[in-house]
C-alpha cells in the first residue's frame, strides 16, 4: 500500500470520477507537500485505484496533474515516483526560494497587522512542539503555513502560486532534511521574522527570510 487513506481524508468511491479525480490529486498532492511520501518512491495506477477505492481513470489523471507538476517524476518507461533531487536540483530550488520568498515577504510586510504577527507567534510556537515530538509531517506542515499565513499578505496570487511549486518539488526530500537538522525548538528564523515583522524592519525582514529557507537546503547539497 504506497499512499493509504487516512480517517481524515474525504470519500472516494461515491463521488463522481470528475469529482473522485480532483479529491485524489488533493490529498496525494498535500501528502508529498509535507514530505509524506518518501524520494523515489514508486506510485501505480493499480495501487492508487486500489488503496483509495477509485476506478483507473481519477487515479490516472491524479497522477497526470501531479507529473505536470513536478510533483512526480515520469521516467522514459513509464515509472512514476517522487523526485530524487540530485545536489543540483536542490541548489536550484533553493535559489529560486532565495528570490521569491523575500520578495513575498517585503511586499507582505506594510499588511503585517499585529492579528498576523501573533498567529506567526502561534504557528511557531506549534513548530517546536512538533519538534519535540520529533514529528517530521507536523513539522513540515506546521513550517509551510508558517510561511503561506506571512505571504498570502503580499497579495501576489502569482508568485505565491510559484513559490508553492517549488514547495511541492522540495516536498519528499524535506522529511530527508528534518532527520539530519534534528531540531529541537522552533526555527531561530522565524523568531527574527516575527521580531522584523514587529520592527518594519524590510532589510532584516528580507534577511531572515533569505537565510531560513536556504540554510537547511544547502546542507542536503554538501
Amino acid at each position: 500500500m504506497l499512499i493509504s487513506p487516512r480517517p481524515g481524508d474525504p470519500p472516494m468511491a461515491p463521488a463522481p470520477t470528475a469529482a473522485a479525480h480532483d479529491r485524489l490529486y488533493r490529498t496525494m498532492r498535500l501528502r508529498i507537500l509535507h514530505g509524506e511520501i518518501l524520494p523515489g518512491q514508486a506510485l501505480t495506477l493499480r495501487g492508487i485505484a486500489k488503496d483509495f477505492g477509485v476506478s483507473m481513470t481519477p487515479a490516472r489523471e491524479a497522477l497526470r496533474r501531479l507529473v505536470a507538476e513536478g510533483a512526480l517524476t515520469l521516467s522514459p518507461s513509464g515509472r512514476v515516483s517522487t523526485p530524487e533531487l540530485t545536489n543540483e536540483r536542490i541548489e536550484e530550488l533553493a535559489a529560486l526560494r532565495a528570490l521569491l520568498e523575500p520578495e513575498l515577504a517585503s511586499r507582505a510586510l506594510p499588511r503585517a497587522h499585529l492579528a498576523l504577527i501573533d498567529r506567526l507567534q502561534t504557528i511557531n510556537n506549534a513548530i517546536g512542539d512538533a519538534n519535540t515530538l520529533q514529528d517530521a509531517p507536523a513539522y513540515i506542515r506546521a513550517n509551510l503555513e508558517f510561511h503561506r499565513a506571512l505571504y498570502l499578505r503580499a497579495q501576489a496570487p502569482a508568485m505565491l502560486a510559484l513559490t508553492e511549486t517549488v514547495w511541492l518539488q522540495l516536498g519528499p526530500t524535506m522529511g530527508m532534511l528534518y532527520d539530519r537538522l534534528r531540531r529541537q525548538e522552533a526555527p531561530y528564523h522565524h523568531k527574527l521574522i516575527i521580531a522584523a515583522l514587529r520592527a518594519g524592519d524590510e532589510p532584516s525582514l528580507r534577511l531572515a527570510v533569505r537565510s531560513d529557507v536556504t540554510q537547511g537546503l544547502r546542507l542536503l547539497a554538501q
